[in-house]
């Protein structure tokens, strides 16, 4: 017997995440019905759909309720089952502050945008909202070495590390620039994140990177450097 659900969740877990734009993951988060259905299925394995309107891929996580059961093991919280170190975890903020937070800063305002200017054309026809990485400039990994290795315990370490994020699936490394990756998008609720990152002491940091970025060099574009940093990412 077809059962579109279980072979969506068996997809998800087998694979880690999947594109928005997949024909069984599309069907649904339009119809309610089936999102009830996997919903309800996630959670009694003390599982949940990890999506957000404007990130890529989609993909699943543990419930709240189960998260310290998981997570909260004697005196010590673990970050993930992932087993990253506090460093790793440290340079995932980062990526995630300098690349999906201004990219959800533009796709806000671009569909806050696009209701005024519907308001204003009542008949107009909306393009919907990108919600790829191409919204945002990759980063410059010699300029991340230089803002961020002596805070994060050196550029050997913090190269170790961004092999490891980039194995888990949350960034994409070529031509010595990094990109989004599937999984970085999920990785923190940015209703929670965003203003404890804006507004904290992590601020000042990401700034002062923005600048750094914005002044960078331009690197030649030469395809052999495709191979550099690149590894397979884990499944």
């Amino acid at each position: 017997m077809n059962d579109p659900i279980a072979s969506l969740i068996a997809r998800l877990l087998a694979e880690r995440w999947l594109p928005r734009d997949d024909r069984a993951v599309r069907q649904v988060l339009v119809d309610a019905e089936l999102r009830d259905d996997l919903d309800r299925r996630l959670a009694a394995a003390g599982l949940r759909l990890l999506e957000h309107p404007y990130a890529a891929h989609v993909a699943v996580g543990i419930a709240r309720a189960q998260e310290s059961e998981v997570f909260g093991h004697g005196d010590a919280w673990a970050a993930s089952n992932l087993s990253l170190g506090r460093d790793t975890i440290a340079l995932l903020v980062v990526l995630w502050a300098l690349l999906v937070l201004p990219k959800r800063q533009r796709q806000i305002a671009r569909q806050e945008g696009d209701r005024q200017h519907e308001q204003e054309q009542m008949f107009a026809e909306l393009k919907p909202v990108p919600v790829g990485a191409e919204l945002i400039e990759p980063i410059n990994e010699r300029t991340l070495l230089a803002d961020f290795a002596d805070k994060l315990g050196g550029k050997g370490r913090l190269q170790m590390n961004l092999g490891t994020l980039q194995r888990h699936g949350f960034i994409v490394r070529r031509r010595e620039r990094i990109q989004e990756g599937p999984l970085l998008d999920l990785a923190f609720d940015y209703e929670r994140i965003a203003s404890r990152v804006m507004d904290g002491a992590l601020a000042y940091v990401i700034e002062e990177a923005r600048a750094s970025q914005a002044s960078a060099p331009a690197l030649p574009a030469d395809d052999s450097l495709d191979e550099v940093n690149e590894e397979p990412a884990d499944v």
